[in-house]
């Protein structure tokens, strides 16, 4: 549902209340270079901050340039971008560090490992001028036919996950970098994706997965994200994002956070075909959240949910108490993370703390089979998720990155049209003629093409070897728990019997 973009403009109210009311916004933008002129005229009336996405990525200098460039316009301008780690990130072309999911970091559940990986994302964004990272997921894999958290989360047990998002704060913190827990009151509880439609975790309250919420509260964590699921058990109506009795009651008042509650993303389908972005904007802010996000690069979108904002402020419905209130918090981030040190300031990170990582979690699944080298390698995996970044990496190239006489079959996403499964099937038996066969497959429970592509081809190649690059499926013999280059790349090597 997209607002409609112009109309005239209400009474105008007290400028601090005006600014109050722009802190209280976040914008994603299209560009690389300049400025869109209406986020200049944001910018100059109190922008809170910016939210950057693969589409303004083209290499490290001109983000910096990029960022500079925002910072000039309000130097308490945040800049922020969602940075996990793993396959879930937008700064690949810019030389981000390579980092496993969390959830390989879960399965070796070493928390000084976790805190470097999170260093060295941290000091990269500070390289960059970006000093918001919305990460880490709080989220547990409660559910096991969730669609959407699965290998961001750090694990499916509740202590695990506290244990990693304290290791995760940590380090962000100690690099001035603002770290956000999401996706509050937890999204691992759902069988549906929120960027699609609403979301519902049915359990009762004694059975949400809080303990990682409360344990990045206690570690200080600056920033923590909304959830777009409706929580029946605290408030059978609304979603968590325009829940009083979520944000208030239960986030402020039973765990005590003080910091920025900022909501995902309006656009998401879970608020905007129900609520529509603006009135979303307006609802958030009442309930209790103090920045609100429009991600889209579409700034009427974000202009509607302003003129929402100020026309609710106009009319009493949203109560001013409630802005300036958050305004105040949104100014404390800034002062305290807003304007980052220069590049050559920076410490060194550790480089290889992330395939350290992906090496260990590999070998902590379990017996290994025997390496298969010049193997016919099938690489079956959904279709990447529009909302979230993919770099293109694929386990055949990785593979043969390090055994150049790999061959192999990759799949992203359901075959359709001339390429059906029966097809790719026999292009794969026939590459894989008088060599080793693996077969990797991601989800494959959540995506029955990749059941029935691998059931086919074992069928004929019982001796193939079986790899999952998601959560663990039965039978699979060597686990990658994620998609990052380096969880790729440990695979790789596992079944080659070889590293560069």
């Amino acid at each position: 549902m997209k607002p409609s973009a112009s109309r005239a403009p209400g009474p105008a109210l007290p400028a601090a209340l005006d600014e109050a009311a722009h802190r209280c916004l976040v914008a994603g933008f299209d560009g690389t270079t300049g400025v869109p002129d209406p986020l200049k005229r944001l910018i100059d009336r109190g922008l809170g901050g910016v939210i950057l996405f693969t589409r303004n990525v083209r290499d490290a200098e001109q983000v910096r340039h990029l960022t500079d460039t925002l910072r000039a316009l309000r130097p308490d301008l945040v800049v922020g971008i969602d940075n996990e780690g793993g396959g879930i990130g937008h700064l690949m072309a810019a030389g981000a560090p390579e980092v496993p999911g969390s959830w390989a970091l879960g399965v070796v559940d070493d928390p000084a490992l976790t805190a470097a990986c999170a260093d060295a994302l941290a000091g990269h964004l500070l390289t960059l001028g970006i000093t918001a990272s919305y990460a880490p997921v709080a989220d547990v894999q409660s559910r096991s036919a969730n669609p959407i958290v699965r290998t961001r989360a750090f694990g499916g047990d509740p202590e695990l996950v506290s244990r990693q998002l304290r290791a995760w704060i940590a380090a962000t913190e100690a690099r001035g970098v603002a770290s956000c827990a999401k996706h509050f009151p937890g999204h691992g509880g759902t069988v549906t994706d929120s960027h699609h439609e609403l979301a519902v975790d049915p359990r009762p309250y004694d059975r949400l997965d809080l303990a990682p919420f409360r344990a990045a509260v206690d570690a200080g964590v600056p920033l923590l994200m909304s959830a777009h699921v409706v929580f029946p058990a605290l408030d059978p109506e609304r979603p968590a994002t325009l829940s009083p009795r979520i944000l208030r009651d239960l986030l402020r008042g039973e765990l005590g956070f003080e910091g920025v509650l900022v909501s995902d993303a309006l656009e998401m389908k879970a608020i905007a075909d129900r609520y529509g972005e603006a009135a979303g904007a307006r609802l958030a802010l009442a309930a209790g959240a103090d920045q609100v996000i429009v991600a889209v690069p579409d700034l009427e979108v974000t202009l509607a949910c302003r003129d929402a904002v100020l026309d609710a402020l106009r009319t009493g419905e949203l109560a001013e108490g409630r802005v300036t209130e958050a305004a105040e918090r949104v100014r404390r981030l800034a002062r305290r993370y807003a304007v980052p040190p220069r590049p050559e300031a920076v410490a060194a990170w550790d480089g290889g703390a992330g395939l350290t990582a992906a090496r260990r979690a590999v070998r902590g699944g379990g017996p290994l089979p025997a390496a298969v080298p010049g193997a016919h390698v099938v690489d079956l995996f959904p279709a990447p998720h529009p909302a979230l970044n993919w770099g293109g990496e694929d386990l055949l190239t990785e593979v043969r990155a390090v055994d150049p006489e790999a061959t192999g079959t990759v799949v992203a996403g359901e075959p359709e049209g001339a390429r059906t499964v029966a097809s790719v099937v026999a292009e794969a038996l026939r590459g894989a003629d008088g060599r080793p066969l693996a077969v990797a497959t991601c989800d494959a429970g959540l995506y029955p093409w990749q059941a029935r592509v691998r059931d086919a081809l074992t069928a004929v190649r019982p001796d193939a070897l079986l790899v999952s690059t998601g959560l663990p499926e039965p039978g699979g013999a060597v686990c990658a728990y994620g998609r990052g280059r380096v969880n790729l790349r440990a695979v790789a090597e596992v079944l080659t019997g070889r590293s560069d």
